[in-house]
């Protein structure tokens, strides 16, 4: 007991109304389940037990931010309310003011979550652009009168236990330490204060998406803490998308994608791809590879024979010499192959919007699968862990803490040993096929190769001469030969696993770079297309029989598509992509430079169309001209119209379909389907 009584009177006081709060929103937290669990699927114990520690962990950032005040300013001695009568009124009126504000979220939450299923977030704001509307509606749906009388007796017994609790301390006895041992006490409960708001041993922080770490929405909801989740959410309020522009644009969106069950008013883009049941479903292994822009590999004719492997490979398989991503940036890209969705997110990333963390995917199509990813670093790393174990179902994430392999650098584990984990797990014995992700991040700065690096030799390369084809230093050219012999690596172990016969690998780039490249066609660097262009390479050689480059231009929202088709999966695609083994030469790639007033394009066959958002500064420019950079958009007037009418389309669709492809949508519209279809 003596031990407490060492502890300063203010840590007592701080530490015992942290405690209350948390007693008091773990009780809310019991009450939500409670009353909101019966309307949906069974959750498991372990599911259940997880959710409440991840929220018991917001739960406990909220408090001790909203007590930083107290904790650190309190110290002051005119400011201490130990030492004087009006700081002691201050501080307890602030803590009760506070927590009322906070119970105030947890009332418009619970109201929020049976109203509309979903827990508070900042698009209640639109509420109150018609006040008396909405008050009409609260006063009409809810027990108002009653809730603000439980709401007062509520913050009436807050005070009185916060009263209660400062006599009892401040009558206490007190040991006084001495003064090293003071510091150093201190000190201790300084670290663990700012620890419990980081909230994780991790590289990363508890984010949002931490409470999205099941595909059960009732689990998820049931970790989010609703003032911390609305703050998250607030910067994200004003993404809208203008649905009269979405309905004008339909039948040129409808008509691209093919949508044969056309429906204006219901803005419906949902196709049902049937294909007949196989026996051997194959293994699907999706490598995306960082920082992989397709004029750095040997396939490109880059003649710095960067990748011995890949090209090897590529003598096997099928590739596809025009595929561009929509964007830069590795976490746009995860968000783009998941759903099908080019990344129009300003601000920060779709991935990082919890507006929008429901997505459809078509990994779900590859049913009675076992699903993986594999990163070597932590999923919270821009917010993809929310993005997909929240909509892939049975998910088993890989991440730092997973390995046996040391983390070598910030980016975790090196991607040697990233495959060599990935390999032990696909190799056990199982009853079903696998689906497996696994996102390489080596290929970057500090451009680190591991000591134990299976024999990979480092090259003394001359840096003009890398510079030339597209590498920023020889380190970079090193490090982007290390993730080729990697590959190789990996390859070479996975020949001699049972599962490598029945797996198709597919390897693509998250993104490329702005580089010089003097060995491609001058529309590469003129046109900044290194950003966008990027390796797609399918190899399986005990599957593909007849090797193949298709020259049409692919864009990354089509590879789900693609692997689904070229696997015979029966799917249902609700967002852009396509099979791109049965499109002509008509198809498109999407581009979208972020800023202010967004620079989007469209890649075709022969012309390139861009403009801004605002369809300001239109130009047209020929891809295999000497002159590229030249705007031609006079010449070819009707081109340029009839693209710039396409690419409206796609980027108005974009903004609506990513608020509009929730998984439960399009299992209704399944279910619907399957009823008139037979």
């Amino acid at each position: 007991m003596n031990k407490i009584y060492n502890l300063p009177k203010l840590i007592r006081f701080v530490s015992a109304s942290i405690l209350l709060s948390l007693c008091i929103l773990t009780i809310l937290r019991i009450i939500f389940w409670a009353v909101f669990n019966e309307s949906y699927d069974a959750v498991s114990n372990a599911v259940l037990l997880k959710s409440f520690w991840v929220g018991f962990r917001f739960d406990l950032r909220l408090i001790l931010i909203v007590n930083l005040p107290v904790f650190f300013i309190s110290w002051i001695k005119p400011l201490s309310m130990f030492e004087k009568i009006f700081a002691r009124k201050i501080w307890l009126g602030y803590s009760t003011i506070v927590f009322a504000i906070i119970l105030l979220f947890y009332i418009a939450d619970f109201g929020y979550y049976e109203y509309l299923t979903t827990r508070l977030d900042a698009t209640i704001l639109r509420f109150f652009l018609n006040p008396l509307i909405s008050m009409n509606m609260v006063m009409e749906s809810y027990p108002l009168f009653r809730i603000i009388f439980l709401f007062i007796l509520i913050i009436f017994l807050y005070w009185y236990a916060l009263k209660c609790i400062f006599n009892k301390i401040y009558n206490s006895k007190i040991y006084f330490l001495k003064k090293w041992k003071k510091a150093v006490l201190i000190s201790v409960i300084v670290l663990l204060y700012l620890f419990g708001i980081y909230g994780r041993f991790s590289l990363y922080p508890l984010r949002w998406s931490n409470a999205f770490f099941t595909t059960n929405s009732f689990a998820s909801a049931l970790s989010i803490n609703p003032v911390l989740f609305f703050f998250d959410t607030l910067k994200n309020k004003d993404v809208k998308y203008d649905i009269d522009k979405v309905k004008k644009y339909y039948d040129i969106m409808a008509n691209y994608l093919g949508v044969t069950d056309k429906n204006k008013e219901n803005l419906n883009f949902i196709r049902i791809n049937k294909y007949d049941e196989k026996q051997d479903n194959p293994n699907i292994v999706l490598v995306i590879l960082e920082s992989f822009a397709y004029y750095k590999t040997g396939l490109s004719g880059n003649p710095l024979n960067p990748t011995p492997n890949f090209d090897k490979m590529a003598e096997k398989g099928v590739s596809f010499s025009r595929y561009y991503t929509p964007h830069g940036g590795t976490a746009r890209s995860v968000f783009t192959a998941v759903t099908g969705i080019p990344d129009i997110e300003l601000v920060e990333t779709s991935s990082r919007n919890p507006l929008i963390v429901d997505q459809h995917t078509i990994i779900n199509s590859f049913k009675d699968y076992e699903k993986y990813y594999f990163l070597g670093g932590s999923a919270n790393w821009g917010e993809i862990r929310g993005l997909l174990s929240n909509n892939i179902k049975g998910l088993k994430v890989f991440e730092e803490g997973s390995y046996i392999s040391p983390n070598i650098d910030v980016w975790g584990i090196s991607d040697l040993d990233l495959f060599k984990e990935a390999n032990l797990i696909f190799k056990e014995k199982r009853e079903k096929p696998f689906f497996a992700i696994i996102q390489t991040s080596g290929n970057h700065k500090p451009y680190t190769i591991p000591k134990d690096n299976k024999n990979f030799k480092i090259l003394k390369a001359d840096k003009n001469e890398v510079a030339k084809y597209g590498f920023r230093s020889v380190a970079a050219f090193n490090s982007f030969r290390f993730m080729d012999h990697c590959v190789g690596y990996f390859l070479e172990n996975a020949q001699k696993e049972d599962y490598f016969k029945n797996t198709i690998f597919v390897f693509v780039g998250d993104h490329g770079l702005i580089r010089n490249a003097n060995h491609m066609y001058k529309a590469e660097c003129g046109l900044s297309l290194t950003r966008f262009h990027v390796l797609f390479l399918m190899y399986a050689p005990e599957i593909i029989k007849n090797k193949k480059v298709y020259e049409k231009v692919a864009s990354e929202v089509d590879l789900l598509p693609t692997i689904a088709a070229f696997t015979s999966t029966s799917y249902t695609n609700s967002t852009f992509g396509k099979n791109l083994f049965e499109i002509t030469d008509s198809n498109y790639a999407f581009t979208i430079k972020h800023q202010n007033n967004p620079i989007i394009g469209l890649i075709g066959n022969d012309f390139y169309f861009l403009m801004n958002a605002d369809k300001s500064n239109k130009r047209l420019h020929k891809i295999f001209s000497d002159t590229p950079s030249e705007n031609v958009i006079n010449k070819f007037f009707n081109v340029a119209a009839e693209k710039e009418k396409l690419l409206t389309a796609i980027y108005e669709t974009a903004k609506y379909i990513r608020y509009n492809n929730s998984p439960k949508k399009i299992e209704n519209y399944e279910k619907i389907y399957k009823k008139t279809a037979f």
